[in-house]
């Protein structure tokens, strides 16, 4: 049998032929229902966007940023302490034992009260000093008396009666100092009178109030023994008090003396003070960063008490600022939003810095440029429909 045979085909020839036929076989294998179909694309939703009907528009009212003149004010906490201009310590005058304490803290004292008694040796031997500064004084009297007669008698020479006024102006003056000694002692006028004319030794002396005000601090024991210099009592007029707060470090050149303050007393109420800063420090506290300010206001009705809490509201000079406000603010995640109009109908959450409130205003710091059309009125149900929307 005869068996026929093509002629060997070129190698170009045959890479073409298996190139035609791989394609065809690709062709055929793809059919219409392996086409890729297209995706479609889905809007992306932003959580802090909000969209409202047309018909719920009118319920929020919009406003634009512009600046205002603006009073910054500046919260400084504080307390209530008495004036230090008119506080008294009153300690005795003498070492001595103390034998009655007449005064309690709270008590009103007068100027001259008896605070306490005190029973001192020093007591007695000034006492004694002052009877012999007597007795002394009214001998150089009579020496000076009887000079005068023999004067005029030609018996001595006024150079003798020269020296016996001399040596009675001198007893004199020891009397006088040993009366000063006894008052520094504490021994009233009547009984130094009575020391001077009846000879009778005072057998202790008082611890008396030299300020009117009430006793806010004791400091004495009866059977104590008191040595000069103890404060054993403190005695404050609190017809006038301060008022006196830790100012941070940073906004203390903010602050001058004479600059108007309201003060807010927690306990008493809604009643606000009115006063003005008296006192700046010139050093900051190394604890607390503060500088020390200080104010003082009346209190003839004794409603302010020391060591009462108090807020310290100081005004600066007027500023023009863009403000939004408070009621405007939505508190979300520890930080100050409001909401800005994107579009018709279209609002959006955006956060932004703010300053202390100074009225139904607060200040804007950072986030928003002038013009910005913020939400006003209804921003807390535009951030209920914003969470809603989040929700479904």
């Amino acid at each position: 049998m005869n068996t026929f045979k093509l002629p060997p085909l070129p190698l170009a020839t045959l890479s073409t032929l298996t190139l035609a036929l791989l394609c065809a076989f690709t062709l055929s294998a793809c059919g219409p229902a392996d086409k890729p179909m297209p995706v479609a694309e889905t809007p992306a939703t932003d959580p802090l966007e909000v969209r409202v009907k047309p018909e719920m528009a009118a319920q929020f009212k919009v406003q634009k940023l512009a600046p205002v003149s603006l009073v910054p004010t500046q919260d400084v906490s504080g307390r209530i302490e008495a004036n230090d201009r008119l506080v008294t310590r009153i300690g005795a005058s003498v070492t001595g034992r103390v034998t009655d304490v007449l005064a309690e803290v709270g008590d009103r004292v007068k100027t001259g009260q008896a605070l306490a008694h005190v029973a001192s040796p020093e007591l007695t031997t000034a006492q004694l000093a002052y009877l012999r500064a007597h007795a002394a004084s009214q001998l150089a009297e009579r020496a000076v008396e009887r000079a005068r007669q023999l004067i005029q008698a030609d018996v001595i020479g006024s150079a003798e009666l020269q020296r016996r006024e001399s040596e009675l102006s001198i007893a004199r003056a020891e009397l006088r100092a040993a009366g000063d000694q006894l008052q520094l002692m504490g021994l009233p006028a009547g009984a130094i009178e009575q020391l001077r004319s009846q000879g009778t030794l005072a057998a202790k002396t008082a611890v008396v109030a030299t300020l009117s005000g009430v006793v806010i601090e004791r400091q004495v024991s009866r059977g104590q023994v008191a040595q000069p210099g103890d404060p054993l009592f403190t005695v404050a007029d609190l017809g006038n008090v301060w008022v006196v707060g830790g100012l941070p470090e940073q906004a203390a050149r903010s602050v001058q003396p004479g600059q108007a303050v309201e003060i807010e007393v927690p306990a008493l109420g809604a009643q606000r003070l009115q006063g003005k800063i008296v006192y700046v420090g010139d050093t900051v506290s190394p604890e607390t960063r503060t500088v020390t300010i200080r104010t003082q206001v009346d209190n003839a009705r004794r409603d302010l008490k020391p060591q009462m809490l108090a807020t310290m509201r100081i005004a600066a000079a007027p500023q023009q600022v863009l403000a939004v406000p408070a009621a405007a603010v939505v508190r979300e995640n520890d930080r100050d939003h409001v909401f800005v109009r994107q579009a018709e109908g279209r609002y959006r959450l955006t956060p932004v810095e703010l300053g202390a409130a100074s009225g139904a205003l607060r200040p804007l710091l950072k986030g928003l440029p002038e013009g910005s059309e913020v939400v006003v009125e209804g921003a807390f149900h535009l951030n209920n429909e914003r969470k809603r929307a989040e929700l479904e």
